[in-house]
């Protein structure tokens, strides 16, 4: 399956082509130049391997939970993509891709991914690997105070992503100590695409009119200027 991914959820714009198993990505840590970013990245993944973008099969992009201007980006970016292109789209949590990141670099297969969603608050959610290397939700990505949060089932477990970096200590007090932590993680492209091939396979695309962003936040709408980045 020939599948171009996105993600635009975080200060992390990435964009990444799957083809054959193989994986041509572009990833900057770039806060609030995701507009300029995103499409070049697309056009330099497809240029790179000599594709043009009808040639995709499909598409899948980080829908969220994480930056609502981000989210914004990305879901105009994918849908119109989709619409132009004809072709259906994965919606994948931007929770299970930075999970699905910290199995692929640091090869934790348990995960507690936590990022901040300002207002003292964390979007959060439980992952592990199932038997074919995909990163599972266990229970649902969730959004509440860092001294909420339920800790993982018995067994060793890591912390990832920028909820840990901002509250820390709160975390540790509500789950106890992880085995290891990487606060520094964001969701990757790469790891959007290969959730999405799975989405794709377990027949759970969505034509791009469906391809919604996720948010968490019920007050999103109340959230003014540059929409406090976060909601």
């Amino acid at each position: 399956m020939k599948l171009l991914g996105l993600d635009t959820t975080s200060d992390a714009c990435s964009c990444a082509l799957s083809v054959g198993g193989q994986i041509i990505e572009r990833y900057q840590l770039a806060p609030r130049q995701h507009t300029k970013l995103i499409l070049p990245m697309v056009e330099a993944v497809l240029a790179e391997a000599g594709m043009k973008a009808s040639a995709l099969d499909g598409l899948a992009f980080g829908c969220g939970p994480g930056a609502f201007t981000g989210i914004r980006i990305g879901t105009g970016v994918i849908q119109g993509l989709a619409l132009g292109l004809g072709i259906k789209v994965a919606r994948v949590s931007s929770l299970q891709a930075l999970a699905q990141g910290v199995l692929r670099t640091h090869g934790c297969a348990r995960v507690l991914a936590a990022l901040d969603a300002r207002m003292d608050e964390v979007y959060w959610g439980v992952y592990e690997a199932d038997a074919d290397g995909i990163m599972r939700v266990l229970g649902e990505d969730q959004l509440s105070p860092p001294e909420a949060v339920s800790p993982p089932p018995a067994g060793d477990w890591v912390g990832a992503g920028r909820g840990w970096g901002s509250y820390e200590s709160a975390l540790i007090t509500a789950c106890g100590h992880p085995q290891d932590c990487f606060p520094e993680e964001y969701p990757h492209a790469q790891d959007v695409a290969l959730l999405g091939a799975t989405l794709f396979a377990e027949g759970l695309d969505v034509v791009a009119e469906e391809a919604l962003p996720v948010y968490l936040r019920d007050q999103v709408a109340q959230v003014p200027k540059a929409e406090k980045e976060m909601a």
